[in-house]
């Protein structure tokens, strides 16, 4: 009962509150994505310009301890409340990575985390990249403003959407993305015990 996945958690209302602060756009830490795999806290994906994108810091990575401390069956929550503090505060990170025959040590200094869900340029003449770190509140509304940019800028003929390393947020976010680049249709259900966890969401028709 600790989890349906390795990226879901049953969450408290302290754990809701700070789900509430990263999709937001800013909370204080040291800037990781983190999920549960055999035990462990593993990395999803360091969040851009963060202390631990700046360390080197890899999707896959293990946390075998936190200032010495081992978090071997710690839970996820109990992880990232670990991981949080003042900033300017200093936390010493054991890392396990695939391919290293020993644990590496990363010292990180904790900060204000700004995630930046949304970034935009033109690769070449006519064809665009747009950048989406995160499902955050308003990552829908900036997308569609960074569509109308790269229009405005040039003849746009494509384009690339790059969502690797995206840990995910907010679903309705992420379905006003998709929104943008379909006529119509189906995007996204959901299914549960409970007759309201049961949805459907559409594609609404636009050129």
């Amino acid at each position: 009962l600790m989890g349906l996945d390795p990226h879901s958690i049953y969450m408290d209302q302290e754990t809701f509150a700070d789900l509430q602060s990263t999709t937001s756009g800013e909370f204080t830490g040291l800037g990781l994505e983190v999920g549960i795999e055999d035990g462990y806290i593993k990395v999803i994906a360091p969040i851009d310009g963060s202390p631990a994108a700046a360390a080197g810091l890899q999707t896959g990575d293990i946390i075998l301890k936190l200032d010495s401390i081992s978090l071997k069956g710690v839970s996820l929550s109990e992880a990232v409340k670990k991981m949080r503090g003042p900033k300017g505060t200093e936390i010493l990170l054991t890392i396990g990575r695939k391919g290293e025959s020993r644990p590496l040590e990363v010292l990180l200094v904790r900060d204000v985390i700004t995630i930046a869900s949304v970034r935009h340029r033109y690769l070449e003449d006519g064809f665009g990249y747009i950048r989406v770190a995160q499902f955050q509140n308003k990552t829908g509304e900036n997308v569609a403003k960074a569509v109308q940019s790269l229009k405005e800028e040039s003849s746009l003929k494509g384009m690339v959407l790059d969502l690797r390393n995206n840990p995910g947020g907010v679903l309705r976010s992420s379905i006003e993305v998709v929104d943008l680049f379909l006529s119509g249709g189906k995007v996204v259900y959901t299914e549960g015990r409970l007759p309201d966890s049961s949805k459907e969401y559409f594609a609404t028709s636009q050129d």
